[in-house]
């Protein structure tokens, strides 16, 4: 049996109705898992748990409120009979210079990005430690981004929020290991993706005149990869089931860069 083999195992994608999160679920069904997606687009979710197949399920989740973890990840245990990974993906990025950045727009970010990740990591570990209505220990993955790791004009607070999971991952770590929770607990570091929120910051980008074009923004990414393109949801999502496998089983409280050697 490969180490990369998920049969039986129980996951939980959050942002899961498309982009990366889509990718994500897609990958841990392929490898074995069920899995739910949860997602506060109720429109797109169902849709997009259907086409993963039979047993695979969605829940409606808005990770920003404490009410809304605790009904999804009920429903996600009792539908999955038990919760083995969490994949803690929604994510905001909203590009503006600091001159300019609104209360609003940190408000979101923050909300989100932070906020929504500490809940994710909180409500995992409350089902997955000793004692959880799930109660077998299992894996926290927590999307931070390239961000975390570079400075590039334009996402000054998303880099923050990122930068942030990045040592929320590290202390959960550590939290874990040293109450036995038996949970790994770590991080991944995407780089561009061309996803509707990649594109919509090569967009952005452009808008707030630090590049000509949206063309002129993903180019500037590429000439700073050492791969030479952009990545694929197919190459981050890889990396998360790789991080929920028995390969990974002595891997915890790491940030893994999945971004083309880009930040480096």
């Amino acid at each position: 049996m490969s180490v990369f083999e998920l049969s039986g195992r129980r996951a939980l994608v959050t942002g899961g109705a498309q982009g990366l999160g889509e990718g994500m679920g897609k990958a841990l069904a392929a490898a074995g898992a069920t899995v739910v997606l949860a997602d506060v687009n109720t429109d797109l979710g169902p849709d997009t748990a259907k086409a993963l197949g039979p047993g695979h399920s969605f829940v409606a989740l808005d990770v920003t409120d404490e009410a809304s973890w605790e009904r999804a990840m009920k429903t996600a245990v009792d539908h999955l009979g038990g919760l083995d990974i969490v994949v803690n993906n929604a994510g905001v990025e909203l590009t503006n210079l600091l001159a300019d950045v609104t209360v609003e727009q940190i408000d979101a970010q923050l909300g989100v990005n932070l906020k929504g990740t500490i809940l994710g990591v909180k409500h995992g570990f409350r089902a997955m430690r000793p004692g959880g209505p799930a109660g077998a220990g299992g894996v926290i993955i927590n999307v931070a981004s390239v961000a975390a790791t570079i400075a590039f004009p334009g996402i000054a607070v998303y880099s923050a929020t990122k930068s942030a999971v990045d040592r929320l991952t590290r202390v959960a770590a550590m939290e874990s290991g040293k109450l036995g929770y038996g949970i790994r607990v770590n991080c991944i570091y995407p780089g561009l993706v061309p996803t509707a929120m990649g594109a919509g910051l090569a967009t952005t980008l452009a808008e707030v005149g630090l590049f000509a074009s949206p063309d002129e923004a993903v180019s500037a990414v590429v000439g700073l990869t050492p791969a030479g393109r952009l990545g694929t949801v197919e190459d981050i999502a890889d990396v998360v089931v790789f991080l929920a496998s028995d390969a990974a089983r002595f891997v915890t409280g790491i940030g893994l860069p999945v971004d083309g050697g880009l930040g480096m």
